[in-house]
């Protein structure tokens, strides 16, 4: 018997590795955060942990969605979805620094929350991807 999952993609096997250390990173902060800040810490580190999986899920999705495209194709998406990620990213921060005050939302816990899962995500990103067995197609060599 064979231990490939053939009814999983690599995006979501990647997801899958991903996400499980950020949700013990995120809890592990998220309870740091109460004890040392009480409820803004508890805020400051549940937003900042929306924030990572949602914009790390997004990336993986739209790798997915690029998969059969062709290489131009699928830059192109890629700088869109880098450029509207960076975009959205400065108005979340703008939004929460401008409408909320430091005694609602800590921005210590949530600078060190998105920090560590960041982390998190991307070391489980990468554990995942050494795990898949890619048969990658090599470019066939022309004798001239």
């Amino acid at each position: 018997m064979s231990n490939v999952n053939v009814g999983n993609s690599s995006e979501q096997e990647m997801w899958k590795g991903a996400l499980i250390p950020s949700l013990v990173v995120t809890l592990l902060c998220v309870g740091g955060s109460i004890a040392i800040k009480k409820g803004p810490g508890a805020w400051g580190s549940l937003l900042a942990s929306l924030i990572v999986v949602l914009f790390f899920s997004v990336h993986l999705g739209i790798s997915a969605i690029s998969k059969n495209l062709d290489p131009i194709a699928t830059m192109a998406l890629a700088m869109f979805s880098y450029f509207a990620k960076v975009m959205v990213m400065g108005a979340f921060l703008l939004i929460i620094t401008k409408f909320t005050s430091p005694a609602t939302v800590s921005r210590p816990a949530f600078a060190i929350t998105a920090l560590a899962i960041t982390a998190a995500w991307l070391a489980g990103e990468i554990r995942a991807f050494l795990k898949l067995k890619l048969a990658l197609p090599l470019p066939s060599r022309s004798e001239k």
